[in-house]
């Protein structure tokens, strides 16, 4: 019987088949999902911000250049191989308009941009993503099947 685990905002979670692991709330915050389809076991985070830019002090699962070192760890930490790694993400919207859009409010494709870094930097392949629009998310992942169901309010409701 399978399990539903809640990653909360600047959180991240690991688990093994037949566990979910699921997120609310994903605005311009990315939720991220590693799995190891041999083993069945995996990991999410939910990611505010794309850099902690130094912030020691600073919760590291809040940034993508932190937070997917320490799920990668935990993943590891479960028996993963990173060969067999692979990556689905999704989240990142523009939730407000803001006139003349500067690239810095720009958080959801800046959170996106930065996740996307960091998987090319650990070799980990990003499979698929379901990020932009303007319209939050809440994710389901299954560390079994590597599975993501998206729910979303107006936009319905998909599994990639």
């Amino acid at each position: 019987m399978s399990v539903v685990i809640t990653v909360g905002m600047a959180d991240y979670k690991t688990a093994k088949m037949p566990d979910i692991l699921m997120t609310a709330g994903l605005g311009s915050c990315i939720g991220i999902c590693v799995h190891d389809p041999m083993l069945k076991v995996g990991g999410m985070a939910h990611i505010m911000l794309p850099t902690a830019n130094g912030n020691k002090g600073s919760n590291p699962a809040k940034y993508a250049d932190t937070a997917i070192e320490l799920l990668l760890s935990g993943i590891m930490q479960l028996g993963a191989s990173k060969m067999r790694l692979r990556a689905k993400m999704a989240g990142g919207a523009q939730m407000f308009s803001f006139p003349g859009k500067p690239q810095v409010l720009k958080i959801g494709d800046r959170n996106a941009e930065a996740v996307e870094q960091e998987l090319k930097r650990y070799g980990i392949p990003l499979v698929v993503a379901d990020v932009g629009g303007s319209f939050g998310r809440t994710i389901h992942y299954d560390v079994g099947t590597g599975e993501l169901k998206i729910r979303t309010i107006n936009h319905g409701e998909k599994v990639i």
